[in-house]
């Protein structure tokens, strides 16, 4: 049985009120496993008005004309554990010397508690002429209440302010809509992000608020049925809006409780403990998930609900002249922007739900639903008792959508906002809300799958075909693009019902398409996309696509011409909707690498590896000859220059950057001069590549690995590569922390000058100081270490599974240095808070690993990386 909260002392110093108030919010703790949350919120208001009403006589205030007055939040009677407590300080008359001193001392007593208090100290006349200065304190006066004090007062300003507010309902309507959509901008318009605000975010607290502050002032009431009585809402609609409002204000006292502090993000430092607290079982990756899908389900209705209203409110406030609807068909017609219903009866018939994304997809003005329409369509989602898929018309017109050239622009957007994918698809319905406890994935699994579809239906809207060309052209010349969208449709919706969701996606797809009736080609097609969907992306960044066996094998997994052009455009988009933070021109570079050499091999009658490779080195050297040629240079020294290289310093670069090399090896006039340290972009990758050429060096790589990591920049990729006479020739792909290449020309000197002091021995190689990012630390990743086939026989190549912390490389490198063991190539691929690195590596003597030394590196790095 819950024990009765405590009480304030009388009278209440700094260690009983810190006291009191430490033994109260262990009450709440207690009190949140079973209370009402209103009560709760009503409860810590209460228990603030209580300590503030005994502290107005401890400071005498009791003897003033003032009021104090609650506002905002604390206005509304309702507070979270750590919430502010916003006060004003209300005076008709001017203040003594002595009354001033009283409100300093009881404020600062307030903050000496470790309160949140912000305050205000106005008369009448200032609060509305502030008020109309800024329409956020406007709003706070909208939620006044009288704590203590002066009643007639208090009474009179409250009467003041609805008499004289001074934002007519159309100017403040404008204010607040403006200030919402601001908002939303700073969340890039979506609540779907890892750690979403769950105050601030679209579909989160304020969003219910504001529509509760433009009725408060349209209506001057205090109440929320208001706008059930003026028709602006239906009491199922308040009620649904209320139960949403209780359970993000459930996860935010939660979030406070567990955070000890105001903080309103649901960070993963506290995501398993505010799960634990509302009672979705031990904290960890389940629960987590399971919270956060209820958590995203709540802002998507709430989201749909506060659109409805605003747009209510925005045609009765701001409409003033009739607009005459253009009709579309017997069912619908458009008003501007919006496609409205001509009649209420209008979704009796299920396909018309399609046919109304039909006609937004003819229709390129029309971008949202009006908002009868939208109630419309929301109570005949209730109604239905099956998917929209069963039914044979439905079945139709939902090919014809993606058929059509815009089906997947505006009117897929619509179908996915307003949960019409989810009542098509029944296995959409489960993805909808599914988080992935992890930093690589940056969204619920339905809004990835959105943003991926969105990315594949721009590559033929002429407004981004220039952001990726190739993309553009292959699906210009695609017979039926819908597959596309339909192998994006599926790819991941088989994600969190166990197993593997590509197999299971693989499944879903089939019958799919026998039931749309697709031809078999065509359906083997969508699936063999979505049993595949990674296959490319996981070659081009972690495998060696300079290596011709590697495109081989690629190019005989994917089989034809056909399904490369597919498999290339849905990986570019899927990567790109995974995770904003994931794309940049280094992996574009890789992929369209990847997907030339493949459709180059697969074009050739007899592909010979070997016989490719040739001509590979060939075109390269030709090409680099003319750009040094044009440089001044002269044919027989490059040519000098080049037989000290291998050939795979030639296959595995490009033109430009050979050309560059040389240019640099071909100026130098004595081994004193190394090493030759450059920086650039030669490759035009939109990375920055870093060359070393010097004299053989033991440890190169690791001490190279230690600078970068202490400049805080992280390697993608590195090739080391010797020459035939005693040179190193390292080539490192590196960007820094933000994924954006170096550019500052200081901080590229600060490089260069520290590793020509580290390669010279005039000062040792930097240790890993860096600390872990706050959010690696919610994460563990278990250290594994596989060894995996590799075409030469002399080396030996394993994969390394990690948490991706700072100095990772350069630890690992320290660790083969310790070994006497040769790095001859790092590709390195961070998935989220998981590295998983490639590296390939021999003896000093060039051979490949024993197993007594790989079970030892396998030992040495997971102590090195899990100490």
């Amino acid at each position: 049985m819950l024990s009765a909260p405590p009480r304030w002392p009388n009278p209440v110093t700094l260690s009983t009120g810190r006291e009191c108030l430490e033994a109260y919010h262990t009450w709440l703790a207690d009190a949140f496993v079973t209370a009402d949350i209103d009560f709760l919120l009503a409860h810590r208001s209460n228990f603030i008005d209580t300590l503030l009403q005994q502290l107005w006589q401890q400071f005498n205030l009791d003897q003033s004309h003032l009021s104090l007055i609650a506002v905002g939040g604390y206005g509304r009677g309702t507070l979270h554990p750590q919430s502010d407590i916003d006060l004003l300080f209300l005076h008709a008359e001017p203040l003594s010397t002595v009354e001033q001193e009283n409100i300093q001392q009881i404020i600062q007593f307030l903050w000496d508690l470790r309160l949140d208090v912000g305050h205000s100290v106005r008369t009448p006349a200032q609060c509305i002429q502030q008020a109309a200065e800024d329409v956020t304190v406007a709003t706070s006066l909208l939620e006044q209440r009288v704590v203590c004090g002066n009643q007639p007062l208090a009474e009179q300003f409250l009467w003041q302010v609805q008499r004289e507010f001074p934002w007519s309902s159309r100017a403040y309507y404008q204010a607040k809509y403006v200030e919402q959509q601001e908002r939303h901008q700073r969340y890039h318009g979506t609540a779907y992000n890892l750690e979403p605000n769950v105050k601030s975010t679209p579909g989160g607290l304020r969003d219910i608020q504001t529509i509760s502050w433009i009725a408060k002032r349209h209506f001057h009431t205090q109440n929320d049925e208001t706008l059930v009585q003026h028709g602006y809402i239906s009491a199922e609609e308040l009620l649904e809006l209320r139960e949403y409002q209780q359970l993000l204000g459930r996860i935010r006292f939660a979030l406070h409780l567990e955070a000890q502090k105001k903080e309103d993000r649901l960070l993963f430092d506290y995501q398993p403990g505010v799960a634990a607290r509302l009672g979705y079982g031990e904290p960890g990756k389940h629960a987590v998930e399971a919270l956060m899908k209820d958590y995203f389900n709540a802002v998507v209705g709430v989201t749909e609900l506060n659109d409805m209203l605003l747009q209510f409110f925005e045609q009765s406030i701001l409409s003033s002249k009739h607009v005459e609807p253009l009709q579309l068909n017997d069912n619908f017609e458009a008003y501007g922007p919006l496609i409205a219903a001509r009649h209420e009866n209008v979704f009796a018939e299920p396909q018309n739900l399609l046919q109304c994304m039909l006609l937004v997809a003819a229709h390129p003005q029309l971008k949202q639903l009006q908002a009868q329409t939208l109630r419309l369509l929301r109570n005949a989602r209730r109604q239905l008792r099956q998917p929209l898929s069963n039914d044979a018309e439905c079945r139709q017109l939902f090919m014809q959508l993606l058929r059509h050239p815009n089906g997947c622009g505006d009117a897929f957007r619509l179908m996915h906002k307003h949960q019409l994918m989810a009542n098509y698809l029944p296995q959409w319905q489960q993805i909808v809300g599914q988080m992935q406890f992890d930093l690589f994935h940056a969204y619920t699994v339905d809004e990835h799958t959105y943003r991926l579809v969105r990315n594949l239906y721009r590559y033929s809207d002429s407004e981004y075909a220039e952001e990726f060309p190739l993309c553009a052209e292959l699906v210009r010349n695609m017979e039926k693009p819908e597959l596309l969208y339909l192998s994006g449709i599926f790819h991941d919706i088989a994600k969190g019902r166990g197993g593997d969701h590509s197999e299971l996606g693989e499944i879903d797809a089939l019958n799919f398409a026998r039931l749309h009736e697709l031809k078999p080609e065509d359906g083997k097609l969508i699936a063999w996309l979505v049993r595949n969907h990674l296959v490319m992306s996981v070659t081009a960044q972690k495998r060696d696509i300079h290596d011709p066996e590697v495109v081989r094998q690629f190019a005989e997994q994917v089989g034809n011409r056909r399904y490369l052009d597919y498999l290339y455009c849905l990986t570019v988009a899927d990567i790109r909707a995974t995770n904003s933070s994931l794309w940049n021109n280094w992996k574009a570079t890789l992929l369209e690498n990847l997907y030339q050499s493949t459709a180059q091999f697969l074009t050739q009658s007899k592909p010979s590896p070997a016989g490719e490779m040739r001509q590979r080195i060939h075109q390269h050297q030709a090409h680099a000859m003319g750009l040094l040629l044009s440089l001044g240079f002269g044919a027989k020294a490059v040519n000098e220059l080049w037989s000290r290289f291998t050939a795979d310093y030639f296959l595995r670069h490009q033109p430009e950057q050979i050309a560059w090399h040389s240019q640099y090896i071909l100026q130098l006039e004595s081994d004193d001069q190394l090493p030759l340290i450059l920086v650039g972009d030669e490759n035009n990758q939109g990375t920055t590549e870093l060359f070393v050429y010097h004299l053989e060096h033991e440890n190169l790589f690791a001490a190279v690995a230690a600078v970068l990591d202490s400049q805080a920049l992280s390697i993608h990729d590195a090739q080391i590569l010797a020459t035939r006479d005693g040179y190193v020739m390292d080539t490192f792909v590196v960007l820094q922390d933000d994924g954006e290449p170096l550019t500052d020309i200081r901080r590229i000197e600060s490089l260069k000058q520290q590793l020509h002091d580290v390669l010279r021995q005039r000062q040792s190689a930097p240790s890993a100081q860096r600390r872990l990012p706050r959010r690696l630390r919610s994460f563990n990743v278990a250290t594994k270490v596989e060894f995996v086939s590799e075409r030469n026989p002399r080396r030996t190549a394993f994969e390394l599974t990690a948490l991706d912390r700072p100095g990772l490389v350069a630890r690992v490198a320290k660790v083969l240095q310790a070994l006497d063991l040769n790095i001859l190539t790092a590709k390195i691929t961070t998935v989220g808070e998981q590295a998983e690195d490639l590296f390939i590596v021999t003896t000093r003597r060039n051979e490949a690993l024993s197993n007594e030394q790989k079970q030892q590196l396998r030992e040495q790095i997971i102590a090195a990386l899990d100490h």
